[in-house]
């Protein structure tokens, strides 16, 4: 007990008393494990309440709370690699009387985010990044003088993208001191990441090692060539022998571990060691498991690594009852019919099976479908090599994760023309994971390549459709895309047949107004629709089905036959409405015709429910309806009018 304790504070739930990492200092070392026990129950009641990542971070517990005991944070950098990991930091650093906000609108983010907090000094919310950014600030830190620590804390599938080395790989020649801390939850922790672990790792980060290191290899420099390198050599293996740490020595890394993450007494020396390491950047490898302390993540396949409300006594999720499949789920099932009829279609997923669908088609293919981890650069242009080969590769990623891998998409597939499919989830605002995972920019990224087909579906029969499409399409790449989340309710054809290229389809006849929407916006046109006919306005509503190519006769039509056409589309400027206003333009018949384009706004959304989202993005019922009555310049129509 420190001086100035007493029985009566020590009552006091320790985590009642840490409201920043200062106070967590304080404190005495042995009730490290006791604040980590209360940290841990903290998270889990908070999520329970919210939803979230929960199993990694139930796995970085006893980590998280060493670190900030070890490091002077913020002043010291603490990156957090997927930021997701995060929320026992978010509790420790001042937002635990918020962290029941955690992914809801005005809350907390699921993520770290620079304007949250000064204890997040990079926002984190893909994967991989940590380092680079990590060696940036470093660098920065030297260029100005400053003394203060970088620590990159990477892990959760995070080494497996590319990024992650090529940061290494610069920070290694650089010689720029900085910590990584490997945040391996992909092993179990067995006897080797025990008790002799941690004394080898305490003994090859302390300094008395380092220092007889260093004179074994100034004496091994004055030995003859051949003794030399069989000395070097020799160090080399004993080290690898011992650690595993031979990838990261030659990366230029001082490799430390592995450690046990949970054993909050092995991991505060080996962290003193590498905070005061200077030599060069150095690499601690510490071994944890995903959702542990909480008995139904443990158990899970997937460690609980996303939830939605749930019991904390049960484990049991409060996963509201679909009223339609969603369509994920009509994607994963219509790509299995379409491979049971075709050998040559394969899938390909960055790292989330799950999340794409994929699973499924891997339980029936599991010879054609390819998990590459988090590396979409990889994934675009190995999807594209199978397309060489007169495969038929059906690559599905996130939206936002695409993004990831775009130079390999114009690079690799576009300019080549080679059929790789891209199916495109989470199109459009995503809701509680916020502006991160927003797929709001694919419509204008992938649109403006030549020859790409550019595809949206308006329901779960359309993308049926478009999958049957895509499988057809030999020629040239395309994409498809759809939202997070369950579909409309139509029904969906046993056989859904391709569609004509570049031809959209008319909804409902009306004049005055036409009203074009691309993609999943079409159920929300349609209700708009029903509002205005109760003004006593029936518009026509179409379906673009493609913004490339474009169905140019459609859009004449309806240009030529109405006052007013609202285009609609889930995507930022520069996409859909862009295309059929070049087209406008360049026909000259936008001269007498008014034009509005609704998409999304210049400028990023926080997390929401997703209908608050689009609310929020001017693209609810009630947006278009009173766009409509503006531009017929019948005010007196509107609601707030009427």
């Amino acid at each position: 007990m420190k001086s100035g304790e007493d029985v009566s504070e020590l009552k006091t739930p320790l985590l009642d008393r840490v409201k920043l990492p200062r106070d967590l200092r304080a404190l005495d070392e042995d009730l490290l494990p006791q604040l980590a026990d209360e940290l841990r129950r903290e998270m889990i009641d908070a999520v329970s309440v919210t939803g979230g990542h929960l199993g990694a971070g139930l796995g970085v517990v006893e980590l998280t709370v060493a670190l900030h005991y070890v490091f002077d944070t913020p002043a010291d950098r603490l990156i957090w690699d997927v930021g997701h990991q995060c929320y026992p930091h978010k509790i420790l650093t001042g937002r635990r009387d918020r962290i029941r906000t955690l992914r809801q609108g005005g809350g907390l983010s699921g993520f770290t985010k620079r304007s949250e907090s000064e204890y997040d000094p990079f926002g984190t919310a893909h994967s991989s990044t940590s380092i680079s950014a990590g060696l940036g600030m470093a660098v920065a830190r030297d260029i100005l003088g400053g003394n203060n620590r970088v620590v990159a804390v990477i892990g959760d599938g995070a080494m497996s993208a590319g990024m992650a080395y090529e940061a290494m790989n610069n920070a290694g020649a650089l010689k720029t001191p900085m910590v990584v801390v490997l945040n391996d939850n992909d092993m179990s922790i067995a006897p080797p990441v025990g008790a002799m672990s941690a004394y080898l790792s305490r003994l090859l980060s302390g300094q008395p090692y380092r220092n007889l290191r260093e004179v074994a290899k100034h004496l091994a420099r004055h030995l003859p060539e051949g003794l030399e390198r069989t000395a070097r050599r020799a160090e080399e293996y004993a080290r690898g022998l011992i650690t595993g740490g031979t990838l990261f020595e030659e990366l230029g890394f001082y490799y430390v571990g592995p450690v046990d993450g949970h054993n909050i007494a092995h991991l505060l020396p080996v962290l003193r060691n590498v905070r005061d390491y200077a030599d060069g950047p150095v690499l601690l490898h510490v071994v944890t498991q995903k959702g542990k302390g909480y008995p139904p993540a443990e158990a899970a396949a997937d460690k609980y690594h996303g939830v939605s409300r749930f019991d904390v006594v049960t484990g049991k999720q409060a996963k509201p009852k679909a009223n339609a499949p969603s369509y994920t789920g009509v994607f994963a099932e219509q790509l299995v019919r379409q491979a049971e009829r075709d050998e040559r279609i394969v899938a390909i997923t960055a790292a989330m099976p799950d999340g794409t669908g994929l699973s499924r088609f891997a339980e029936k293919f599991p010879a054609r479908c390819f998990d590459v981890g988090i590396a979409e650069q990889h994934a675009v242009t190995f999807a594209a090599g199978l397309a060489c080969e007169g495969l038929k590769p059906f690559a599905a990623l996130y939206s936002t994760f695409l993004q990831r891998g775009y130079d390999q998409v114009v690079h690799d597939v576009a300019i080549q023309r080679l059929p790789v499919r891209f199916a495109i989830d989470r199109a459009g605002l995503v809701g509680a994971d916020g502006p991160t995972h927003a797929g709001s920019y694919d419509i204008a990224y992938l649109a403006n390549l030549p020859d790409f087909v550019v595809m949206a579906a308006a329901d779960e029969a359309e993308l049926a459709r478009m999958i049957a499409t895509a499988v057809a399409i030999d020629d040239r790449p395309c994409s498809f895309r759809y939202p997070r989340g369950e579909g409309v309710g139509v029904e969906i054809p046993e056989d859904p047949a391709p569609l004509e290229i570049g031809r959209g389809r008319m909804v409902q006849e009306g004049n005055a107004v036409a009203i074009l929407s691309f993609g999943a916006r079409l159920k929300t046109c349609l209700l708009a629709a029903e509002e205005l006919a109760a003004r006593g306005l029936r518009p026509t509503i179409a379906d673009a089905r493609f913004c490339k190519p474009l169905d140019t006769e459609l859009v004449d039509r309806l240009a030529r036959e109405h006052e007013v056409l609202i285009t609609v589309e889930e995507g930022a400027i520069g996409g859909f409405a862009s295309h059929v206003l070049d087209h406008l333009v360049r026909q000259d018949l936008h001269a007498s015709l008014k034009l509005r384009p609704m998409m999304l706004p210049d400028r990023f959304i926080d997390q929401d429910s997703p209908e608050k989202m689009y609310e929020a993005a001017g693209l609810g019922v009630r947006d278009i309806v009173d766009t409509a009555l503006l531009a017929l310049g019948r005010a007196d129509l509107m609601a707030h009018g009427a």
